[in-house]
């Protein structure tokens, strides 16, 4: 056997160091453990937090690596949430510009589906749960008692105003027109002295008066059926927004709970303040079609009396006609008991037809003004010089459908500005004072 310190031998191998702790050699606090770095070195720790001798930068260059594969991960979480977002928005809009023409019918049925649809869950009922049947009868129902109003309402203005030229002519051709200043004399406040003066050289110049007269009815006339008959001439395009009201009424009715589950579900905001928006909405509408609808009928019965009492033909029809074009932003009740006025003008004394005009102006008109926002108001809980102007600035903005928005859009955004004052600018209580 070859001798270990001989000339050719290899040097003897250092014992490795032990990998442990070596019990009784080092206090706790100095035992070692090894970290293995991104770049495979190994950094020396103490086990009490504290790096060994030399491994000071190999600790920091654990700590960066850890942050820096933070930071990478943070950065794609925020570049995908980013990227999902943004082709979220542009799916939206573009899902807006796709409905857009079909925009308004689908609001009037979300109207008319909220304001039904206690009928449609009693009449479900009725029909041991057959929900699909009762949205069926329920929008067979509804169209029935909208459509057949209207069509035949629209077809006796067309008649009406045909013959509205004829009428104001053989009036003219019967001296109506010399008659006036005497008619008009008989009333205190227009008879005699200066007025008397000025009626008379008004009317003095005949020929000019008639030529008024009949080219303001012929207009009139024409105007009322132009109108109509640009309605005729719209018929596709009437018929095509009716389809989509039939259509989406039967929907709603069908699968409005889903619906409002699932849209229920996605709104970004906790579960009060989601139940109190829907509630203030379901609230908005309701007390706009109730004040809407009872304005109707307030308006017509008092244009009703007037009508009773100056025996104007057919005076229940008239009553029915003007409760239901009251809610018409332009015109509304005047649609009716204007022409009544003319009627009695040229039919009957003259003083029946002050007293209507007054009638209509003063009072029925004024209802409208005064009862609906204070019905609207008291019911959706807004203040009413606010509703008042957003009625008014939604007419202006979408048309009929605005007496509904208006008032929504103000109900919606004073409950967002309740929630941030809630959330945001409403200051914790102070702490309860020390006491010794």
């Amino acid at each position: 056997m070859a001798d270990q310190h001989s000339p050719g031998a290899m040097p003897p191998r250092p014992s490795p160091a032990p990998i442990g702790p070596v019990e009784g050699r080092l206090p706790p606090s100095q035992w070692q453990a090894h970290a293995i770095v991104p770049d495979g070195h190994h950094a020396a720790v103490t086990l009490a937090g504290r790096p060994a001798p030399g491994g000071q930068a190999a600790l920091h260059h654990v700590r960066g690596g850890h942050l820096v594969r933070q930071a990478l991960r943070m950065t794609r979480q925020q570049l995908f949430a980013f990227g999902f977002f943004g082709i979220l928005l542009v799916l939206c809009y573009q899902l807006v510009e796709v409905f857009s023409p079909f925009l308004r019918p689908l609001l009037w049925a979300v109207i008319l589906a909220h304001v039904t649809f206690p009928l449609h869950t009693r009449l479900t009922n009725l029909l041991r749960g057959r929900e699909v049947a009762s949205a069926a009868l329920l929008t067979v129902g509804i169209v029935a008692l909208i459509v057949a109003p209207v069509v035949f309402f629209t077809f006796l203005l067309v008649q009406e105003a045909g013959n509205g030229y004829d009428a104001v002519n053989t009036w003219v051709q019967s001296g109506g027109v010399t008659r006036l200043p005497d008619e008009l004399a008989k009333f205190p406040l227009l008879g005699g002295g200066r007025v008397q003066h000025m009626i008379h050289k008004l009317v003095g110049s005949k020929a000019n008066v008639e030529a008024f007269l009949l080219q303001s009815a012929k207009a009139m006339s024409g105007f009322i059926v132009e109108q109509l008959t640009g309605l005729v001439k719209n018929a596709f395009l009437l018929a095509v927004n009716s389809l989509v009201i039939v259509i989406a009424l039967f929907f709603f009715f069908k699968d409005g709970r889903r619906l409002l589950q699932n849209l229920y579900r996605v709104i970004p905001l906790d579960e009060a303040y989601k139940d109190r928006m829907v509630s203030r909405l379901d609230q908005t509408i309701t007390a706009v079609v109730k004040g809407i609808v009872i304005t109707a009928i307030v308006q017509g019965l008092l244009a009703g009396l007037a009508y009773a009492v100056l025996d104007v033909p057919f005076p229940v029809f008239l009553t029915a006609l003007t409760i239901v074009l009251a809610p018409l932003p332009f015109g509304g009740t005047a649609l009716v008991w204007g022409p009544v006025v003319l009627y009695l003008f040229w039919t009957g004394p003259l003083w029946k037809a002050i007293a209507m005009l007054a009638w209509g102006v003063g009072v029925v008109m004024m209802v409208d003004n005064v009862l609906r926002p204070m019905l609207i108001g008291k019911g959706a809980k807004l203040p009413v010089i606010f509703l008042f102007f957003s009625i008014l600035g939604g007419l202006a903005a979408y048309g009929l459908i605005g007496l509904f928005l208006g008032p929504i859009l103000l109900a919606v955004l004073l409950t967002a500005f309740q929630i941030y004052h809630e959330e945001y600018l409403t200051e914790s209580a102070p702490p309860p004072p020390m006491t010794a």
